[in-house]
């Protein structure tokens, strides 16, 4: 049942290390003409020495961002990191002792659970705007102009432009996910990347100016029960390799096409997107546990994952 003073307070929590962000960038047409415009969103300060969480696309191409506090005061931000294929970016502001948000465990999120969006909506000046509503769902993969954005939080919460890189809090709150506003088809549905994502992103942005991404090498598909039949499978549920990288980890570790994994640490898997979620959870150099099934016979191992050599 909704709470008005709770949600006050955990409004109230959070705000002040909410910001807005206000860009400039440099455009170009095909006479070889350029101009300049400004954008807005928004962001949150994840640690007292003034490293602030938001989306890649609020700062991608900007010539200048600055950041505005919300008792209002403006600091110049320097981009220390951005990831396209997750939507994260990491800016610094020069100071100490900045009010931080306190992050929660997004994995731990279930559907009907309050999810209030914070930010800059529209880029309008009166400091951040609150809007308020429930996890409709979790972990979904959506299309974007940018790619496709994969474990979404998806809440009806209205998420506007301008809310871009804003906290979406719990109804204590702390932070549970990172909005996102550039879903085309998005009317009345707001996304959000799960914190844990993003807190773990933000970090190796932090120390290496990159993101190191653990690397299987492989191509897998679904397993449905359809599949299964037609082919004969050993199981209705996994990831099937279709195809190996030559010297990539799956590769030295023997794998081979028409392998089936059913496990990696334990967990069950049910596909590919299982297999995405859970490396992306471990760092390049980590050992992990494969399950697999060759030929209706279990087998298993462990593999060392490696950086990605894509990035």
């Amino acid at each position: 049942m909704f709470n008005e003073e709770k949600t006050t307070k955990a409004v109230e929590k959070i705000s002040p290390s909410v910001v807005n962000i206000v860009t400039k960038h440099i455009m170009g047409n095909n006479r070889f003409n350029t101009f300049e415009f400004q954008g807005a969103g928004s962001g949150v300060i994840m640690t007292p020495e003034g490293y602030i969480l938001t989306n890649n696309h609020v700062v991608e191409q900007t010539k200048k961002v600055d950041v505005y506090l919300i008792n209002g005061e403006k600091y110049e931000g320097h981009v220390i990191g951005t990831d396209p294929s997750t939507d994260i970016a990491v800016i610094k502001i020069n100071g100490k002792n900045f009010y931080s948000g306190e992050f929660g465990n997004s994995d731990t999120l279930r559907p009907g659970q309050m999810a209030i969006a914070i930010g800059n909506s529209l880029g309008l000046s009166g400091g951040p705007s609150v809007t308020i509503g429930v996890i409709s769902a979790i972990r979904r993969n959506i299309p974007s102009e940018r790619g496709v954005l994969e474990n979404m939080i998806q809440t009806d919460a209205a998420i506007n432009p301008g809310n871009s890189g804003g906290p979406l809090i719990d109804s204590n709150g702390t932070i549970i996910g990172i909005n996102n506003a550039i879903i085309p088809f998005a009317h009345g549905i707001g996304f959000a990347i799960p914190i844990n994502i993003a807190k773990d992103v933000a970090n190796e942005l932090i120390t290496f100016g990159h993101v190191i991404r653990p690397w299987l090498g492989i191509l897998g598909v679904d397993i449905n029960p359809t599949l299964a039949s037609y082919y004969r499978l050993a199981s209705d549920e996994g990831a099937l390799i279709v195809q190996i990288n030559e010297a990539s980890p799956a590769d030295n570790a023997g794998l081979e096409p028409g392998d089936i994994i059913v496990e990696i640490d334990g967990k069950h898997i049910k596909g590919m997107e299982d297999v995405r979620h859970l490396i992306w959870k471990r760092k390049a150099g980590e050992n992990i546990t494969l399950k697999i099934l060759r030929k209706h016979k279990q087998i298993l191992g462990t593999l060392r994952l490696s950086q990605n050599p894509a990035g």
